[in-house]
């Protein structure tokens, strides 16, 4: 009998291609929007599923490990994990894995983009044109920053940290500094970063905050209203980490007081929601969970997944394992 893969979301081809040719039987979402826990456990009542793909959208936990008793690996097309209840798939023998892969630098391209979006005010310079208000150059017409020489600070140093860094440094000449619970001795050697030992030291000196962290609860509202008022009025914050690793209520205020300049933000707390007032605010650009949005990086992490449930399926071993 052949083994049965569930697949929550259209991802690439790619994978379902993978799973195919090893003669598995895939079943996919085909819905183009994201699938309620309820929907997620009727689907899988329906057969007996061996493993499962989910998203990073998808609530994994006691209700839908119950609904199929059969399935003992999730495979979540993500590097971020916080939607599955890890602690309660270990105890019932549940394997979770991620797609950590080596697209660490398609994510710091976008909050590289998001930099150079605000220092330049390019959005706002789109928008002014295309509603038919460019009537001639002007020379005091959107007056930017440049960024060659500003401190960037980055507040998390893993490997999509440490891509930012290098384009930083070597691609703009920037100042890095960061902070991270380790320290990251390649990106202070290679790229002259310089580690300081507490998250407000890096907020008080940075021109340019972006943050690389997980989800966690010692990360939940890590940039509080307090830390905030800490960061310079003239620095831009930028997020393409989680977006509740921001309390997005205090950053609207902040933004609307003048606290800091702008903000970059790819992810969002309450997603896809936003918090009140930050869509009418002109300083900000906000882009729909993106960062990862190259055909190179979802093909890639389309097949780690697939590897990953391969790889269990046929030796009970995963290759990217978390928990």
């Amino acid at each position: 009998m052949s083994k049965k893969i569930y697949i929550t979301r259209i991802i690439p081809r790619l994978a379902s291609d993978m799973l195919q040719a090893k003669g598995y039987s895939i079943d996919i979402y085909d819905k183009d929007q994201i699938p309620t826990q309820a929907e997620i456990i009727e689907a899988l009542r329906k057969k007996q599923y061996d493993a499962v793909i989910c998203l990073l959208t998808d609530k994994i936990d006691a209700e839908v490990f119950d609904a199929a008793p059969t399935v003992k690996l999730y495979a979540n097309y993500a590097v971020g994990y916080d939607n599955i209840d890890i602690t309660e798939a270990k105890r019932r023998g549940i394997a979770v894995t991620n797609t950590v892969g080596n697209y660490a630098f398609c994510i710091a391209e976008h909050a590289m983009a998001l930099v150079l979006g605000l220092a330049t005010r390019i959005v706002e310079a789109d928008d002014f044109v295309r509603a038919g208000k460019y009537t001639g150059w002007t020379p005091m017409n959107f007056i930017g920053h440049d960024i060659k020489g500003m401190k960037i600070g980055l507040i998390g140093a893993g490997r999509i940290g440490e891509q930012m860094a290098k384009i930083a440094a070597r691609g703009f000449d920037m100042e890095v500094i960061y902070h991270d619970i380790i320290r990251n001795k390649k990106i202070e050697r290679e790229y002259g970063a310089r580690y300081l030992e507490t998250i407000e030291d890096v907020l008080k000196q940075s021109d340019i905050v972006s943050l690389h962290v997980p989800l966690l609860d010692s990360t939940r509202h890590l940039m509080n209203e307090s830390r905030l008022n800490m960061m310079k009025s003239t620095s831009y914050l930028i997020n393409t980490s989680r977006g509740p690793v921001v309390d997005e209520k205090a950053l609207v205020k902040a933004l609307q007081d003048g606290v800091i300049k702008g903000a970059g933000l790819d992810v969002f707390e309450f997603e896809p929601k936003l918090a009140p007032g930050l869509a009418e605010l002109s300083n900000v650009i906000l882009t729909p969970h993106i960062a990862s949005a190259s055909e190179e990086t979802r093909n890639e992490m389309a097949r780690i997944a697939a590897d990953n449930v391969i790889n269990f399926l046929e030796t009970g071993q995963v290759i990217s394992p978390v928990g």
